[in-house]
């Protein structure tokens, strides 16, 4: 997902590629206490219910898969304090429909996705997986339902705001306004206390050990989890692998050029099929760059609303996660050049999180104080005009002069205690790195794997932001064979395009 604001510089979150070739080689069983028991009966502590305000971006109640249900526990506010203020951790799980083994709990990554909305949504995608285990995720501290941080109005300002706007206006107000809306709670988010929720949510759910499936962000928060809890580590894998130890400038920057590439390969894929942005890959990339651009001085009216130059950007870099989107993206922006940008626009609000009524999830509100929480940095408008330039040259779509949400005005200090990646002594971890991701680039799923030191890298050649969603067969066969039958796959494992 994006961690920027209005105009965001550089991208994080959470995708269909068939690869033909999957060399997994020997597959060893892990050491006796990773296993989880057999038909391992439920004997969780929270109080189960039906699920009563699950609804879609289109403001109707989803329709939800056989044995979902929703809960909460509590949790400390302040983990200094285990016996002071505690606040609701929001819940949902789908019940095991076979033999159940225990839970397995989900992070879709952000920072600042709702794991109640998401799984509510994809749970058929991990269907085998819910033959064995109740399929488990939260809204972690900071997000949504979970004491999720709010800022007034502001949400809707940066992002309704012109490129005349005075950017660093725009971020004090907003910092201003998550402090007084959400005060309490900013100081107590980011990674390191979250990991500590998710072990108090493992004693909750009755397991002795976490089985654990992280994605994007969700993999930072696994290995941190890992590095304070290694005893506690059962089965868990990491796919599309963040790493937390890259700088406020790395990040964009590699980050830019994953999504160059992404945006290359589009480009090519589009003008090998009968393509409606251009005859070549050059044409089909520079006609998306000025689209873009031209939104700059006129953007197009959708109704009563506008698809500016910020959102623009939104709407195209949302389909670069997955190959699976790359039509709509063709098609969209084709509807748009003709004057119709009602997909464009669409795409733009499933990213920043506004809903049909006008409002906002807390998506975007709770990545920053996430990402300020857990960082040390504090970039000063100097230092992000100047990574903008390196970001413009890399991927031209990423020109911004507007807000960008660093954490400069950030109304709480962070620290880089999330940073500390170490899980020595855990059961193995299975790392998943994509060639073709331009969310979370390849070398970051090598480097995690080191720092983790009992991490087992797992490649995928494929394009796409979560390789296990892309619906890749080896992917899917090598993850489900360790998470059900403890397989743990060969060093070196690569499924191939």
């Amino acid at each position: 997902m994006l961690v920027g604001m209005k105009k965001p510089i550089a991208t994080f979150l959470l995708g269909a590629a068939v690869l033909t070739a999957c060399g997994t080689g020997e597959t060893p069983e892990p050491a006796a206490k990773s296993e989880p028991a057999a038909s391992r009966p439920a004997t969780s502590a929270v109080a189960w219910r039906a699920c009563t305000d699950l609804v879609g971006a289109d403001g109707k109640p989803m329709t939800l898969a056989p044995g979902t249900e929703c809960g909460s526990i509590p949790v400390p506010l302040d983990h200094a304090e285990p016996d002071g203020e505690k606040i609701d951790l929001a819940l949902i799980r789908v019940k095991a429909t076979g033999d159940r083994l225990g839970s397995l709990v989900f992070n879709f990554g952000g920072p600042g996705g709702s794991g109640v909305d998401i799984l509510a949504m994809t749970a058929p995608a991990f269907a085998k997986l819910g033959s064995r285990y109740d399929l488990v995720s939260f809204d972690p501290r900071g997000v949504q339902r979970s004491s999720g941080v709010t800022c007034g109005e502001q949400l809707g300002k940066l992002f309704a705001a012109g490129a005349d706007a005075d950017p660093d206006t725009l971020t004090r107000e907003f910092a201003a306004a998550c402090e007084k809306d959400s005060g309490k709670v900013l100081p107590h988010v980011g990674t390191v206390n979250a990991a500590k929720d998710l072990d108090l949510l493992r004693a909750a759910l009755g397991d002795e050990r976490l089985n654990y499936f992280g994605l994007s962000y969700g993999t930072h928060l696994g290995a941190v989890y890992a590095t304070h809890f290694p005893e506690k580590v059962g089965r868990f894998v990491l796919d599309s692998a963040f790493d937390p130890t890259v700088t406020f400038e790395e990040r964009a920057l590699t980050q830019a050029k994953g999504f160059a590439d992404a945006l290359e390969a589009f480009a090519e894929d589009c003008a090998a099929r009968d393509c409606k942005l251009g005859d070549d890959p050059a044409t089909v990339e520079k006609t998306i760059e000025d689209f873009v651009e031209g939104l700059k001085t006129k953007p197009i009216k959708v109704g009563d609303r506008e698809l500016t130059h910020g959102l623009g950007q939104y709407a195209v870099i949302t389909p670069l996660y997955s190959k699976q989107s790359w039509q709509m993206l063709e098609q969209a922006t084709a509807a748009a050049l003709k004057g119709d940008a009602t997909i464009l626009l669409a795409l733009a609000d499933s990213y920043t999180g506004r809903r049909a009524d006008g409002t906002y999830t807390t998506a975007m509100a709770s990545l920053l104080a996430i990402n300020c929480a857990d960082n040390a940095e504090r970039p000063s408008d100097a230092d992000t005009a100047r990574v903008n330039e390196r970001v413009k040259k890399i991927f031209p779509i990423l020109s911004f002069d507007g807000a960008n949400g660093s954490c400069e005005h950030w109304p709480v200090r962070g620290d880089d205690a999330a940073k500390r990646i170490d899980a020595t002594g855990s059961a193995p971890i299975v790392v998943i790195g994509g060639k073709g991701d331009p969310a979370t680039p390849y070398q970051w799923a090598t480097s995690l794997n080191e720092q983790l030191k009992t991490g087992v890298l797992v490649t995928y050649e494929g394009e796409g932001h979560g390789a296990y969603m892309t619906g890749d067969a080896c992917v899917m066969k090598t993850v489900d064979a360790y998470v059900l039958e403890g397989k743990v796959p060969a060093a070196g494992t690569t499924c191939a395009a």
